[in-house]
């Protein structure tokens, strides 16, 4: 979807603070408060703005671990079977079905290396999940972050 510089805008303000309202917003980009609803009405629409909630912290809520599993399932099952299994996991935080010699790519939080395999346990004992490799993040060089293509995307 095509953005423009006023999306551009009202996105970083949302970005650098979520807790701003409409007609703040308007006051701060210069807009009338009709334009400033109408903008975030399309971008959630369009699906650009895909949430309202709050950013969470894993290590916030004494989740300070975070590792990625690559998941190589058995074919002959589908990986509806696995995804369901991992959605009944709560320190399964994402995952993503991929290309290569891998089938699925995990991230998952725990509270501490003990937690860690415990957590991998689970994952595990799904008779689809026939292999896994894991790496544990040291740190988080880069957030998720969103900004940065939000821009190259305003300017094509």
């Amino acid at each position: 979807m095509p953005i423009d510089s006023l999306d551009v805008r009202l996105l970083d303000l949302l970005a650098a603070e979520p807790r701003v309202g409409v007609l703040e917003a308007s006051r701060r980009l210069h807009v009338a408060r009709g334009t400033v609803q109408a903008r975030l009405d399309k971008l959630q629409r369009t699906g650009v703005i895909q949430d309202l909630a709050p950013q969470i912290d894993p290590s916030a809520l004494g989740f300070p671990v975070t590792a990625f599993l690559s998941l190589e399932i058995a074919q002959h099952q589908g990986r509806d079977a696995v995804v369901s299994h991992l959605t009944g996991i709560p320190e399964v935080i994402e995952a993503h079905t991929v290309t290569g010699g891998t089938d699925i790519l995990v991230r998952l939080v725990a509270r501490d290396n003990t937690d860690l395999q415990r957590v991998i346990d689970l994952v595990v004992s799904d008779e689809s999940v026939l292999r896994t490799s894991t790496v544990i993040s040291l740190t988080q060089e880069i957030a998720y972050r969103t900004g940065p293509l939000v821009h190259a995307a305003a300017r094509g």
